[in-house]
């Protein structure tokens, strides 16, 4: 069951974020394996995520890697809201 996934962090910067693209990049995860579709949006100041995932199965295998990165970045990602997906249209 595909998953939608929506972070709305305190704070996090546009440099914030392309670190932690960079950084995920670096250790093999820039494209992680279940993850559907990514979205990052809102000013450059105060961005939110939304990501679908395949699976939570494959959302949480992906959070070891992310979590230690947004810690070290300095970033508190709140509790994520998760729903299942009903349907996803691409294009």
């Amino acid at each position: 069951m595909a998953i939608g996934v929506y972070f709305n962090p305190a704070a996090m910067t546009a440099a914030q974020y392309d670190e932690i693209i960079t950084e995920l990049e670096a250790v093999g995860a820039g494209s992680p394996a279940g993850r559907l579709y990514h979205a990052c949006f809102g000013s450059r100041d105060k961005l939110q995520v939304f990501d679908i995932w395949e699976s939570p199965q494959d959302f949480d295998k992906f959070g070891e890697t992310l979590m230690p990165i947004l810690q070290k970045i300095g970033i508190d990602a709140g509790e994520p809201m998760i729903e299942p997906v009903h349907n996803l249209i691409r294009g």
